[in-house]
């Protein structure tokens, strides 16, 4: 059974940083093949922030985040990290990291088969 943990979620003010950790478990080579991370703020529907293929590295981000956000890996630790620069007040979003057994990253929800528990990121102006 893949486990999703996601962490490092805070309250920042806007331009500051945060980076948030996503641990995964319970899976073998092949089971899965790409992790995204995903947020949903209150009251909006939950959209594709970025992914990457942890075989090899290959990234995809949605436009919103483009030179702001970087999503990097470390398959020795089993871990998907999300760094957020300059971040701005419509950032603030509980964020998820979510992963897929097959394909390139793509931020279309109905691919990805597992998703953690979320970790709260709130960016004041």
């Amino acid at each position: 059974q893949v486990q999703l943990v996601e962490s490092g979620g805070g309250s920042v003010q806007a331009g500051g940083s945060l980076r948030l950790s996503c641990a995964a478990s319970g899976y073998t080579g092949g089971t899965i093949n790409c992790i995204g991370w995903f947020r949903q703020a209150p009251g909006k529907e939950r959209e594709g922030v970025a992914s990457i293929y942890i075989g090899g590295g290959t990234e995809y981000y949605a436009d919103s985040v483009k030179g702001r956000f970087t999503i990097s890996r470390d398959n020795a630790k089993s871990a998907v990290y999300l760094q957020m620069n300059n971040l701005k007040p419509e950032d603030t979003a509980m964020y998820y990291c979510a992963a897929k057994k097959s394909g390139w990253p793509t931020l279309t929800l109905s691919e990805f088969n597992y998703w953690g528990q979320g970790t709260q990121v709130a960016v004041s102006s």
